[in-house]
Order: C-alpha cells, then sequence, then structure tokens
C-alpha cells in the first residue's frame, strides 16, 4: 500500500505578484511502505518544497497529498496527527536543540503526543539507542555534545515519535566521511528494524548508491524519474547534464564499458564494481592458463 501519494501537486511562491515562481509543477508519486527512498535534484529543483508538503509544513496551490490513505488537507484540523506520523529532520537539526538535557531533547515529541511518563521514557531510551546515544550521554547539556553527536540526538527526537515516515534533508551534511557512514548506517538499521518508509533528501550520489532501493530525481520543479536505483542509475548521462554528479564508481564503469571491456556501465556500489574487476581477473587467469598449457 503507498503510505504516501501526490496527485497533480503544485506549489506556486509568491502568487500573483512579479515574483511568481513554480517551485512543484504536476508531481505524481505513490510511495510504498517500507520503502528506503533517496530524494536528489539540483538546488532549486524542487525537492525541498515537495518534502515541506509530505508534513503538512507547506499547503499545496492545488492538488492532493494522501498520508497512509488520509486526505492530508480534506481536514485541516488533522495536520498536528500526520506531523507525528511523518517525522522531518531538517538539514542541521543540531540548531533545533534547546533543552537542559539530551532527555528532555529526545522526550520534547513524545511528551507533545500525549503519552504517559513511562510510554516516553520507553521511547526516549528505544530511539537514542538506534542512533548510538548511549546512556551516560542522556543526562549532559546537547550543547556539550561534538557535532556528530547533536545530530543523533536530534534524529532520535524524532524517531522517538515512531513516525510511520521518516524524511531527512541532508543529514550528513557537514559531516566527516565517518561521521555520515555511521549516520546512515544507523539510519538504515533503524528501518531494517521498524519496516517504515525513509526519505534521504542528499546531494551525495554515493550515499544515495549505497542505502537507497528506490531514487527520486528532481529536475526543474518536476519529478524526472522515480524508480529503482539501478534503472535510475542507468541514466547516469541524462543525470550529469542535470548537474548532478553521479557516484565516481559509475564513471568509472562507464568509461571502461567505452574503451571495450565487459563491465556493466551502470554499476553504482563499490560491492558490484569489486565482484566485476575480480571476475574479470579469474577470466583473464583461465585465459592465461589455457594459452600456457
Amino acid at each position: 500500500m503507498a503510505v504516501i501519494k501526490t496527485e497533480h501537486l503544485n506549489h506556486v511562491y509568491s502568487e500573483g505578484t512579479p515574483f511568481v515562481k513554480m517551485a512543484i509543477q504536476d508531481v505524481n508519486l505513490s510511495i510504498e511502505e517500507g520503502d528506503m527512498v533517496g530524494v536528489i535534484g539540483h538546488t532549486g529543483s524542487g525537492k525541498s518544497t515537495l518534502i515541506q508538503h509530505l508534513n503538512g509544513l507547506l499547503k499545496p496551490t492545488s492538488g492532493k497529498i494522501y498520508i497512509d490513505g488520509q486526505d492530508m488537507w480534506a481536514d485541516s484540523t488533522n495536520i498536528r496527527d500526520i506531523r507525528f506520523k511523518v517525522g522531518l529532520v531538517f538539514q542541521y537539526p543540531e540548531y533545533q536543540l534547546f533543552e537542559e538535557t539530551v532527555y528532555k531533547d529526545i522526550a520534547f515529541g513524545p511528551k507533545n503526543m500525549g503519552l504517559s511518563e513511562e510510554e516516553v521514557d520507553r521511547r526516549v531510551y528505544e530511539a537514542a539507542s538506534f542512533v548510538n546515544v548511549t546512556k551516560d550521554m542522556m543526562q549532559k547539556s546537547p550543547f556539550e555534545l561534538s557535532g556528530g553527536q547533536k545530530r543523533r540526538v536530534a534524529i532520535a527526537g524524532v524517531l522517538a515519535m515512531r513516525p510511520k515516515v521518516l524524511i531527512l534533508d541532508e543529514p550528513t551534511a557537514g559531516l566527516d566521511p565517518k561521521g555520515r557512514d555511521r549516520i546512515l548506517g544507523q539510519i538504515q538499521e533503524y528501518q531494517k528494524d521498524q519496516k517504515n518508509t525513509v526519505l534521504i533528501v542528499s546531494h551525495s550520489m554515493e550515499d544515495v548508491a549505497k542505502f537507497a532501493k528506490k531514487v527520486l530525481v528532481m529536475n526543474q520543479s518536476k519529478v524526472f524519474m522515480y524508480d529503482d536505483t539501478e534503472k535510475v542509475f542507468a541514466h547516469a548521462k541524462e543525470i550529469e547534464q542535470m548537474g548532478l554528479a553521479v557516484p565516481q564508481v559509475t564513471k568509472i564503469f562507464m568509461r571502461l564499458a567505452e574503451m571495450g571491456y565487459p563491465v556493466n556501465p551502470h554499476t553504482y556500489t563499490i560491492q558490484a564494481a569489486k565482484r566485476q574487476v575480480l571476475d574479470l581477473f579469474e577470466k583473464q587467469e583461465i585465459k592465461g592458463g589455457k594459452h600456457h598449457a
């Protein structure tokens, strides 16, 4: 079942003024429950505007959004409940930390849901464990923590609300490679455990190639493509023409294929690349062995 569905979704900024801008245009999407989706597009492509519609931060100029089968704007008094279903983690979420302790920051969302103290406590520790926020950090001020730790606390605050859909806007921005891998790995583990839907907006094609089962490509306010990751990266040249950088490994394998090597030019992960290179060496050794004999 589609947990997110949009029909002819449009959003216009500054309508009726000389600065009018079509931010998203005729977006028709159906995202299934349990999907891990990478959302890519250059600056101004409409991806940030789109994700802000999915938890009701922005209201469509026209068109419809269904969350878990419910028409989001059929009754605007339901928006609060929708926001508990669709958790949105903004870029640099650590700047939104404000409580005295890590515990209180993670507990803020569940408390607003009107849950009992016992349930809030259970959710705080469960969410913290997903992103490796340890018990000894709970009574610390969030401002004592490192950048990566703050990021994990902010994500835990959204996870504690147990949203059906988790949307993260550039969750690895500003982190070093180890920090990026740690955050993405923990989000992956969370998604496998909870089997919910996760959307990650990212400029990094390497990150998207590593974790996403499906990729949504936004271009000039419209959906250019939404498909399985492998099928999307099969259009690597078109994606590059939009000004997006495909994974480095894809570039290498496209070039190898052009040079006549029997490789898949649409390779987008290091693991797939490694298998093909080893396979090539093996075939070469067999040939060499036969020739020697």
